[in-house]
């Protein structure tokens, strides 16, 4: 039961009826990573798709001008999902996924995924309307931080988590739990010393 109330508030199975979501809810494990621990790697197989009951997690990429530098692609919150790609193309990961606080997931196998996807032609459209808005938002990311100086970068970032994460109080934007400055540092491709500068 706690299983398919969640998965009714999850974008890409929240058309779906209770039925069908209590046999989605059967589909899957659940499953907990404590904090710092990594979820999956870069050149993984993509053998399951992830959702996020509780807790927050971190997609990254190593840095291509040094491998000790991460570059953080983006900040993922309960009922937000990850590992669809390598699922859908049968490559292998294409980031790491590390948990930022203690998180509890849902798990769902690649076969039983697709046959979920077979079988619920509403699934693969949400699917897709989720997949595209994450495109355009990275489209948009990108095109921000080439042409802005490292201050305009870091407004992005804090621009971008408002409207992912932030909730509205007395007329007011308030971001709760905001990231490490080290990962906001990351975020914006920018430095620690000018994260703390900025804010």
């Amino acid at each position: 039961m706690e299983n398919t109330n969640f998965l009714s508030r999850v974008p890409i199975f929240s058309d779906l009826n209770p039925e069908t979501i209590e046999k989605v809810s059967k589909l899957g494990t659940v499953r907990t990573y404590p904090k710092q621990s990594v979820i999956l790697s870069e050149e993984d197989a993509g053998s399951a798709l992830f959702v996020i009951i509780s807790g927050k997690v971190k997609v990254a990429r190593s840095s291509k001008d040094d491998a000790s530098k991460e570059v953080i692609l983006s900040i993922l919150n309960p009922s937000d999902f990850f590992g669809e790609m390598a699922l859908l193309d049968g490559m292998t990961r294409s980031a790491n996924v590390i948990a930022l606080e203690d998180s509890k997931l849902f798990i769902i196998q690649r076969n039983d995924f697709l046959n979920l996807l077979e079988q619920h032609p509403e699934v693969s459209i949400t699917l897709l309307q989720e997949l595209t808005q994450r495109f355009r938002a990275a489209s948009m990311k990108i095109k921000a931080l080439s042409l802005k100086d490292a201050e305009g970068k870091v407004a992005t970032v804090i621009l971008q988590l408002a409207d992912d994460i932030g909730k509205i109080k007395q007329g007011v934007v308030e971001i709760e739990k905001l990231p490490f400055q080290h990962d906001l540092a990351n975020m914006a491709g920018t430095s620690r010393e000018t994260i703390s500068r900025t804010m």
